[in-house]
């Protein structure tokens, strides 16, 4: 009893850490190309369903495709009806381990070759640079799932020889739903549908459960999957318990149908059809999988507006806050944290060219302004930076300097805009004046870029156009600090206005300066570098 214990936690351990090998690699190596792809083919439902189902194909891993769904959500890179289709999508993936597992781990004995995978990807990993060691990981984690399943199909072996389970092969609507129960508890212990829907097949193949009590097990094993997203949902934005929401609903009305009609019309037709009998069992709870998932997008994607609706009234906005993007469960997928991140920043930055224009124009009182909340805003962008790990990936390094970049360039701006105030001394010198009214109207076209969701880079002609405001400024500098002295002198103003008058124009200066530089970094030139990385 024992030794079949301990070689079904070993199975069960393996099985874990060769997903979670191939995932963390898959997911290292794509992830970019994750958030690239959702961006770009999602623009449809069908596309949106799509793109569910190739990245959970890709990252083997529906979790990890739903976590960045929401952290894509939160970050405003994907819009919520876009997301409702990729969980969708998702769940059909995620029957793609049960297939491998039928036609492939319990098909064939591949023990044999699973060894030499472990060590050939081991050695890729050592000896291999970046791309080469994520590959040699996805490789020796391939192995140990395969390795593992192997040792669970020998333990299940075991505990057919030593426990009875023919007690709960009775076909009873209340053994049924135990045993769903049974199912959703197996994926939260598990931490993996995937880990607990081999071990239900390994059990199967070995003839330890019936094909009644696999079909109830997966079914419970699918609902159990959405015990991740809503852990990650507590505390996070609306928009993350949204699109866990939609999880939940999705896959309990989906286990709904396949408890009352798949389930009974499949063991029907294995039990009276031949050639559905030859195919054998474990397909057959593959197909069965793959159905039901299917069966639910099937049911979901004539409804979606109004599933769309129903979620956002049961689940409003609450409050609105630019801070609302940063969610800590995007850290386990980088490109998703950095994208968040990128968000607040922008965000920030067409706030306080928004306080500007409206201070220039008189539109409110540049001496009453209060910018205490960007400073929140920015100390908690720093902190979400600051508990970031260094991605692993050498494209999400790029795009995290270039953001500790973009975050030191909107921490410069927010010291300048701590001197609001000088605007008014401004309004009062026409030499500055014009030049300060040019400025705002520039940065006024500035804003929609920054504020587009995706981000859009902003076009050469206006960065080009900032650089002349600039240059003409460092050229009219000496004059127009000429003129202030002059005109004091002429109108017997005093030596302090005259001083508060040259330090709002040197004040000018510095903001025009350093919003220069965020447009050359956020711009369509050749002298930044950030635009290739946040577009």
């Amino acid at each position: 009893m024992l030794n079949v214990i301990v070689q079904l936690m070993g199975g069960i351990g393996l099985f874990l850490l060769g997903m979670t090998l191939m995932t963390d690699s898959l997911k290292a190596m794509a992830g970019e190309a994750l958030r690239q792809w959702l961006v770009r083919f999602t623009d449809s439902p069908i596309k949106a369903v799509l793109s569910g189902i190739g990245l959970t194909l890709v990252v083997q891993s529906s979790t990890a495709t739903t976590l960045a769904t929401i952290g894509f959500v939160s970050a405003g890179v994907l819009s919520f009806s876009h997301a409702i289709g990729v969980i969708i999508g998702a769940n059909i993936g995620t029957t793609s381990t049960g297939w491998m597992v039928a036609l492939l781990g319990l098909k064939f004995s591949i023990s044999s070759f699973a060894l030499p995978l472990i060590g050939i990807g081991a050695l890729l990993k050592l000896l291999g640079k970046e791309r080469v060691g994520f590959i040699g990981l996805t490789l020796a984690g391939f192995g140990l799932l395969f390795f593992g399943i192997q040792l669970l199909q020998d333990a299940m072996s075991g505990v057919a020889e030593l426990i009875d389970l023919s007690r709960w092969a009775e076909p009873t609507l209340l053994m049924r739903l135990f045993l769903v129960l049974v199912g959703i508890l197996m994926t939260i212990v598990l931490q993996s549908s995937s880990a607990a829907i081999t071990t239900t097949l390994a059990a199967l193949s070995t003839q330890t459960i019936n094909l009644e009590q696999t079909l109830a097990l997966v079914i419970g094993q699918n609902i159990g999957t959405v015990a991740t997203a809503v852990l990650a949902a507590i505390g996070a934005t609306t928009s993350a318990k949204r699109t866990a929401a939609v999880h939940v609903i999705f896959n309990v009305v989906t286990a709904v149908f396949a408890f009352t009609l798949l389930s009974p019309a499949f063991i029907w037709a294995y039990n009276h059809i031949e050639a559905i009998h030859q195919l054998g069992a474990v397909l057959l709870v593959a197909a069965f999988h793959t159905c039901f998932s299917v069966l639910g997008a099937c049911i979901f994607m004539p409804l979606l507006p109004r599933f769309e609706q129903f979620i956002i009234y049961l689940l409003p906005e609450k409050e609105y806050s630019t801070t609302r993007y940063l969610d800590e469960s995007l850290y386990s997928v980088p490109a998703l944290a950095i994208a968040a991140a990128e968000r607040v920043l922008l965000q920030s930055i067409a706030d306080m060219y928004g306080i500007f224009i409206r201070c220039i124009r008189r539109e409110i009182v540049a001496g009453l302004v209060r910018t205490d909340e960007l400073d929140h805003i920015l100390v908690k962008v720093e902190n979400y930076l600051d508990a970031m790990t260094i991605p692993q990936s050498l494209a999400d390094q790029r795009r995290f300097i270039i953001l500790l970049r973009l975050a030191v360039y909107v921490r410069v701006l927010r010291n300048d805009l701590k001197d609001v105030s000088k605007i008014e001394t401004i309004q009062r010198q026409a030499a500055i004046y014009d030049l300060a009214q040019h400025f705002a109207a520039l940065i006024e076209q500035y804003i929609p870029y920054l504020l587009q969701e995706p981000f859009v880079k902003i076009p050469k002609s206006l960065v080009d156009e900032l650089s002349l405001i600039v240059n003409e400024m460092k050229e009219r500098q000496e004059s127009v600090r000429q003129k202030i002295i002059e005109d004091s002198a002429h109108q017997n103003v005093s030596a302090t206005y005259t001083l508060e008058l040259l330090a709002a124009q040197r004040w000018l200066e510095h903001l025009v300066v350093h919003s220069e530089r965020v447009a050359i970094l956020l711009g369509d030139t050749d002298q930044g570098i950030v635009h290739e990385e946040l577009a």
